[in-house]
């Protein structure tokens, strides 16, 4: 995941330009303009406050260019921003997938879907942050109807097809999951049957792709948006599969 909390674009590229090589082209970078907590804080220094949303907004709004640039144009970028600077940075021989490899950007504003809807080969959200502590299902998909609404304008402002874009949920953060919520719509991990539910609702939204979290322990960290065994974990990920492709 490439994030400016604690990435630089011209070292970001050096990396994925090796993991493109390592894979044979089978790597797709997940980029975000970074969230609040231990992600906005791990290169601070005590004294350091960390950056309001709106400046995590603005260095994302050169990152993502910046970046695209360095992995389109190996042979040397060039670039001065307010934030971030390039000079004749090389990056040969460039990435196995061409022209670069596959962006999925994490945005939910309007200035986020339109760096997705430029640069991204796939859409990513995690719904309403705020609707997790006290929202519903219902809620939950209205907010993603709207979020989906707005990439749709997005991606005409930009001259480009909806469709060409993957739409990613990322589970775990909306009031399904959290267990304090008592009727905000059946816990999606009770069950397969549970899961191709709350799955198809958010396909009707028009999402190609649901991210689940592996098992973790029940008293580690996440297991509210985890699946709570192995077991049903490979249910879902066969049997749930299925059917939600039939």
């Amino acid at each position: 995941m490439g994030s400016p909390n604690f990435r630089h674009p011209v070292t970001l590229a050096k990396e994925l330009i090796s993991l493109d090589d390592i894979s044979n082209g089978r790597i797709t970078l997940g980029i975000g303009a970074g969230g609040n907590g231990f992600d906005a804080t791990t290169l601070l220094r005590s004294n350091e406050v960390p950056w309001t949303p709106r400046q995590r907004a603005d260095r994302f709004g050169e990152f993502v260019p910046l970046l695209d640039a360095l992995l389109r144009e190996p042979a040397g970028t060039s670039y001065e921003g307010e934030f971030y600077t390039a000079t004749e940075a090389r990056n040969l021989p460039g990435c196995v997938q061409r022209p670069r490899l596959p962006f999925a950007v994490a945005a939910t504003g309007p200035r986020g879907l339109a760096l997705a809807a430029r640069y991204g080969q796939a859409w990513v959200t995690t719904g309403d942050p705020k609707l997790y502590e006290a929202g519903s299902a219902a809620g939950s998909l209205d907010a993603l109807r709207r979020q989906v609404a707005g990439l749709d304008r997005a991606c005409a402002g930009a001259g480009r097809d909806v469709a060409e874009l993957d739409k990613v949920l990322l589970t775990g953060f909306t009031p399904e999951f959290n267990p304090d919520l008592a009727g905000a719509g059946g816990r999606p991990f009770d069950s397969v049957e549970a899961f191709v539910d709350f799955a198809g609702r958010h396909a009707e939204l028009g999402f190609t792709e649901l991210v689940i979290h592996a098992p973790v322990p029940a008293d580690g960290p996440g297991f509210d948006a985890a699946v709570a065994d192995e077991k049903l974990f490979e249910e879902i990920a066969t049997r749930g599969a299925a059917q939600l492709a039939g």
